[in-house]
């Protein structure tokens, strides 16, 4: 026996918007379509969402992106400057943990990190 992947999935408002965001502005690949369940393959795991009808969002979320350095993770900030992404926060050494990020987010309101751990 061996585990093949992982997936996680998070609830969503709308799929449709979701899809959107994560194939046209963070750049994954729809890996699989359920109808109101998606799930998008980042080259390293798995990510999927659900729309379900009762609205509700998972709560205190961070989906992170691990990056090859901070160059990357520069350059990945500058891109979706350009793109006007909402609730873009500068990249910046975390005082508490031995990582460079910076942190936004998507159409749920879940928080997106895009970061390179140091260590």
């Amino acid at each position: 026996m061996a585990i093949e992947s992982i997936v996680n999935f998070y609830p969503c408002k709308d799929i449709e918007e979701t899809t959107e965001f994560y194939v046209n502005i963070i750049g994954l690949t729809l890996f699989q379509d359920q109808g109101k369940a998606r799930i998008f393959d980042s080259g390293y795991g798995y990510l999927g969402f659900c729309q379900y009808d009762h609205g509700i969002l998972a709560t205190q979320t961070c989906i992170s992106f691990n990056l090859k350095d901070q160059k990357e993770v520069d350059d990945y900030y500058t891109h979706f400057k350009e793109l006007k992404v909402e609730g873009l926060l500068p990249p910046k050494k975390h005082n508490q943990f031995d990582v460079y990020s910076f942190f936004m987010k998507d159409p749920n309101g879940y928080q997106i990190e895009f970061q390179k751990i140091e260590k």
